[in-house]
């Protein structure tokens, strides 16, 4: 993994692309958005980042907008941006309510999103308001055949 991000810098210095990685992963223990992002349940709470798929469209991602710890957010709204060397694309909030912690660290490297979009790439962590929005979310499974129809 070191090596592979160590080339995406090497390349974005050098003003080359990177070949994409692929397949992109999805993981099992995940609920996915329609809009690309992903939800890890942890009791009340979530963590939310954005899937692997969306990140291979995106591409190198190079500044992260994140919500301010506290923010209330709802469902399907914009809570966050992230820009790339292709675009700057709007995050929506997978589930309503109150915004607990952020991932400062992507302030500095915007780049985790990435290298290890499911674990150190994640934006921010929200106290759910309506544990029930999460039934709208897809399954691992149905979120793969969702990214292969589009």
């Amino acid at each position: 993994m070191a090596s592979k991000l160590w080339a995406t810098r090497l390349a974005s210095y050098l003003k080359i692309s990177a070949h994409n990685r692929g397949l992109a992963t999805v993981v099992d223990d995940l609920k996915y958005a329609e809009s690309h992002e992903w939800v890890k349940v942890e009791g009340n709470c979530v963590t939310i980042g954005i899937s692997d798929h969306a990140l291979d469209h995106l591409g190198h991602i190079i500044f992260v907008g994140l919500p301010d710890e506290g923010a209330e957010v709802k469902q399907g709204a914009v809570f966050g941006t992230v820009e790339s060397m292709k675009s700057t694309s709007d995050i929506n909030s997978p589930v309503s309510g109150k915004v607990v912690e952020v991932n400062t660290e992507l302030t500095g490297s915007p780049g985790l999103m990435n290298a290890s979009p499911y674990e150190r790439g994640w934006m921010a962590k929200v106290e759910m308001a309506n544990a029930e929005e999460v039934k709208s979310l897809m399954d691992p499974e149905h979120y793969s055949k969702f990214c292969e129809e589009k």
